[in-house]
């Protein structure tokens, strides 16, 4: 099986958005919890920030990020013929 020009430009980005978005998933879920005692000192709806990351922030920005890869995915998806 052949893999053509296209079929692989269209892999890379794949992969390319999927390294970015674990990327942010990761600083959400490790290094703002490491930090979680500085971000204390800041507040976000009268909230300490570290404690507003771990009960609401990384859930929404966990859902946004899902959000935001099935559409990017798609938009893919279309761009090189490829959909379902």
């Amino acid at each position: 099986m052949n893999i053509t020009e296209k079929q692989t430009e269209y892999w890379h980005k794949n992969l390319l958005w999927t390294g970015i978005l674990l990327l942010i998933w990761f600083i959400a879920t490790f290094i703002v919890i490491f930090f979680a005692k500085d971000l204390n000192r800041l507040t976000f709806f009268n909230f300490p920030v570290g404690f507003y990351m771990t009960a609401q922030g990384s859930l929404f920005l966990y859902v946004l990020i899902i959000w935001f890869y099935a559409w990017k995915m798609n938009k893919l998806d279309n761009q090189y013929d490829v959909a379902e």
